[in-house]
């Protein structure tokens, strides 16, 4: 094979380090996605012609259709991130902690706080609606792994994780609508009294929910 051939193989390689054009290809489409999330906080909107999303994105109309064949498309690609986003905020927080119930206690008090600290991802999650209760990204997934091991090792009283799931997902949302809402409302104290309250929900007495909802939490870390 020729060197320059066998150039041309290696570039084709999946572990081969990415090239100039490689780089501006992920920037433009990181771009994009970018751009699509700004419009899904702000009150949702779709509503945008592709026009409108590559001038934000501050990218060549052309450049679209080399990373997406729809506004669909791209949409699913920014929600799909979002929700990727707070998974690995919720896990870089609550992973290390021991006990199921204060794991699933410390995810929903830090996704709580994201109308403050990260309100983009908390606009977007509310945006999204009844999808997120059954994403297989974000918070649900975790809260299902969460509610069983605790439910399996006599910490929660839990009959059904999926209907649990769903009820913490549904409590959440409005807790986030909430706070978009009403931001002269204290989103710690707001967040840790819902906590107690699906603790105490799923069978946690008074004195051990409250103890649970209150510990310190470490600072979410910047996206």
């Amino acid at each position: 094979m020729s060197t320059d051939r066998q150039s041309k193989a290696d570039s084709r390689t999946p572990g081969r380090t990415p090239n100039r054009l490689d780089r501006r290809k992920a920037l433009t489409r990181a771009a994009l996605i970018a751009a699509a999330q700004g419009f899904l906080a702000e009150q949702g909107r779709t509503d945008v012609s592709i026009q409108e999303i590559t001038e934000a994105a501050d990218v060549g109309f052309g450049s679209f259709y080399n990373h997406f064949t729809s506004k669909d498309e791209l949409f699913d690609a920014a929600v799909a991130l979002t929700l990727e986003q707070h998974g690995e905020l919720l896990e870089s927080v609550a992973g290390d902690l021991g006990d199921p119930a204060e794991i699933f206690a410390a995810s929903v008090r830090l996704t709580g706080r994201l109308q403050r600290t990260h309100p983009q991802i908390a606009r977007i999650l509310v945006h999204t609606g009844m999808p997120y209760l059954t994403s297989d990204r974000g918070l649900a997934p975790r809260a299902m792994r969460d509610l069983r091991a605790a439910a399996d090792n006599g910490r929660l009283d839990i009959d059904d994780p999926r209907t649990s799931v769903a009820m913490v997902g549904g409590a959440l949302l409005g807790v986030l609508h909430l706070l978009e809402t009403r931001p002269d409302l204290d989103a710690e104290h707001v967040s840790d009294q819902l906590a107690f309250r699906l603790l105490r929900m799923f069978g946690m007495t008074r004195a051990e929910a409250r103890a649970i909802a209150t510990r310190p939490l470490p600072p979410l870390p910047r996206t």
